[in-house]
């Protein structure tokens, strides 16, 4: 059995979930941008919202893996014609998500000060981090639950009703960082980075209604929990017990690099606050193909399909690349102004400008990783993605950080150990999948 996989195919799959997966950062750039704009103490703003905004992202990305394990499994059970019998899942682990992040509010809510002085921060910019955490961490349950929905309909192969509800989120809180941060004179007064915080959480909440109405409507899956749980729910257990020490390892090289930058001085971890965030745009602008990937490899390894498999690996490399340049180079054309959109403070432009290049550079090698991880998590196999990445953390990222900040490279040590971490991720992936594949769909 084989069927080819056309461009076509992809991108009707890869262009929404590229559409609605940017949306989550530029949550973040938006605030960004906003807040480092503002009149009153912008650097020392930008900062605590560069702090927060990472220790956030470790806690999303942990507990967030839900949306992978649901697609992988879901998009099987379709590809193999048995739909039916995962109906129940995603309701349950949607169930579990949510409770387990109304648990990390009550815990983390009190220690925020403890939590935020870990990445060294301190004075006004400690302050500054735990006001804006204590409001924005309320909106932890609605983005994990969101996310869960946006899984089922990966899962299902349609990623167009996640784009809607993105473009809705992140209009919502555009709107909502101008009016809140900046007030409006005589009817709302200028709440600063509280404000930011009051629309991200406004705009995560809009999100989680629209998806419930979209899941709904839109498919024959429920959200209402039942029992016993579904036979799939140890593998789905076990695939987020995988993610969730891969992501842990993930969010040490991000602890790392925002304490180091951190610890450089106010300019420095603006500057890595600017940079980290765009980095991030590229990683969602990518994660579009990665979807794509996850979605339709999930579906060709239920169908037992290893020769449209391995033709669709092929044609994301090329596309993956081709996205990665194209993205460098706009950045490249836009240097300057890119920076200028953040911040006016010179020191932290300099120190940007110094290392925004590594960040370009980065990009192919960020869309072959990022796109094989998607693929890799279609196939369900977890335990591969954990080791992987426990590897590149440990044994790469890990000591080339502190040997360069030995040496007085400061930001400089930060990416250049990203970037090793990234080719360190994806070299294994492409390996292993060929290796594991390639014999198989010569017998077809």
């Amino acid at each position: 059995m084989s069927t080819s996989i056309s461009l076509k195919q992809i991108n009707k799959l890869a262009i929404p979930a590229l559409i609605s997966g940017v949306s989550e950062p530029i949550l973040s750039l938006t605030d960004a941008a906003i807040v480092g704009n503002i009149e009153i103490n912008a650097t020392e703003s930008l900062a605590a919202v560069g702090i927060v905004t990472t220790f956030l992202s470790m806690l999303i990305w942990v507990l967030g893996q839900t949306r992978s394990a649901i697609s992988s499994l879901v998009s099987q059970y379709l590809g193999a014609n048995n739909l039916e019998a995962i109906k129940s899942l995603p309701a349950q682990a949607i169930f579990i998500i949510t409770s387990l992040s109304v648990l990390i509010i009550i815990t983390t809510y009190p220690f925020a000060e403890s939590i935020f002085k870990l990445y060294n921060a301190s004075n006004l910019i400690l302050d500054y981090s735990v006001d804006y955490y204590q409001i924005r961490v309320f909106g932890f349950p609605f983005t994990l639950f969101t996310i869960a929905v946006f899984g089922t309909f990966r899962g299902l192969q349609n990623t167009y009703y996640p784009m809607l509800i993105a473009i809705v989120g992140t209009i919502a809180n555009i709107i909502l960082d101008v009016v809140l941060v900046y007030g409006i004179d005589g009817l709302i007064p200028a709440m600063h980075i509280k404000g930011a915080a009051y629309a991200s959480v406004a705009a995560q909440l809009i999100m989680a209604l629209l998806s419930i109405y979209y899941l709904l409507r839109k498919t024959e899956i429920s959200l209402k929990p039942t029992f016993p749980f579904n036979k799939e729910i140890k593998t789905f257990i076990i695939m987020i017990l995988n993610l969730f020490i891969r992501t842990l390892a993930l969010n040490v090289t991000l602890y790392y690099a925002s304490a180091f930058s951190t610890s450089y001085g106010k300019e420095y971890i603006a500057a890595y606050t600017i940079a980290i965030n765009l980095w991030f745009l590229g990683a969602f602008i990518v994660d579009g193909y990665a979807s794509a990937g996850n979605i339709l490899s999930g579906k060709l390894y239920g169908q037992k399909n290893y020769k449209t498999l391995v033709q669709l690996s092929n044609k994301l490399i090329k596309y993956g690349v081709f996205i990665g340049i194209i993205i460098a180079i706009i950045g490249g054309l836009l240097y300057y102004p890119i920076g200028n959109i953040f911040t006016n403070d010179p020191e932290v432009l300099n120190q940007f400008y110094n290392i925004f290049w590594i960040v370009l550079a980065m990009q192919p090698l960020c869309a072959l990783a990022f796109i094989f991880d998607g693929v890799f998590k279609g196939l369900g196999k977890m335990k591969y993605l954990r080791n992987v990445l426990l590897f590149s953390t440990f044994i790469i990222f890990v000591p080339i950080l502190f040997w360069l900040d030995s040496l007085g490279y400061k930001l400089y040590a930060i990416f250049i150990a990203i970037t090793f971490w990234i080719i360190a991720r994806g070299i294994p992936l492409i390996i292993k999948f060929r290796r594991q594949f390639l014999p198989l769909s010569q017998k077809m």
